[in-house]
């Protein structure tokens, strides 16, 4: 695999008085900018974070990344919905400002994306409902429900986003089986809703048997994702 040409360049994001960590990488023309959360288990650095973003970049798409206040702090357990929906909204702001706006996706001289692997995805989709201002969102591996908990699902915001949407998602992945279960939910919410499976993969998309690095499994659905946006920017 060719390495990335992205160049980095970190910063500090304020988050109600509260700094946290990002890095911002724009390539020259860049189509749009996409934020992206981490999960709930790694911050920003993994591999697989890093991988995404800087395939993004590679494929014409300025990327932010950003820790959530608990990963800065080093603490175990994710931040609370409130914490987390005021950090998507600085993180979006933080990106849009230097897209060229006022700071928010509307104000951008570019479309600003949100983009989440699992618990970074559903806060993304929270922070959405509840009138963050984005182009669209991208689910890196939605957490549907708990592991074995299909009956405590985590859906009812959802068919209220009007943005477009895709959903990246494991067969594999515990945390949307049985995979009907988020076919229905695709289905309710509508139009604006897409799904791709990706064939045996689990919750980090790794498939079994076909061991890669996590940074080429983040960058392999660098590709689908940039698809998806191009596809909504040509309308």
């Amino acid at each position: 695999m060719t390495a990335s040409t992205s160049p980095e360049t970190a910063l500090t994001i304020d988050v109600d008085g509260t700094p946290v960590s990002g890095v911002y990488s724009r390539p020259a023309d860049a189509a749009a900018t996409i934020v992206v959360a981490h999960g709930a288990g790694a911050g920003m650095e993994h591999p697989f974070m890093s991988g995404f973003t800087r395939a993004m970049h590679d494929l014409g798409y300025a990327t932010l990344r950003f820790n959530f206040p608990y990963r800065e702090a080093k603490r175990r357990f994710p931040d609370r919905p409130p914490v987390a929906i005021a950090t998507w909204r600085a993180a979006l702001a933080a990106a849009a400002e230097r897209a060229g706006g006022a700071g928010s996706a509307g104000g951008a001289n570019e479309p600003i994306w949100a983009s989440g692997k699992s618990f970074g995805g559903r806060m993304a989709s929270m922070a959405v409902a509840d009138g963050m201002p984005a182009a669209g969102l991208i689910y890196l591996g939605y957490p549907l429900h708990p592991p074995g908990r299909p009956e405590k699902a985590r859906d009812e915001h959802l068919p209220g986003i009007t943005a477009p949407m895709l959903f990246l998602q494991g067969r594999n992945d515990p945390f949307a089986i049985p995979n009907e279960q988020l076919d229905e939910v695709v289905a309710r919410i509508g139009p604006a809703a897409t799904l791709e499976w990706i064939e045996d993969a689990n919750h980090s998309f790794e498939v079994k048997g076909h061991k890669r690095p996590a940074a080429e499994i983040g960058a392999s659905l660098a590709p689908r994702a940039a698809a998806f946006m191009a596809a909504c920017a040509a309308g």
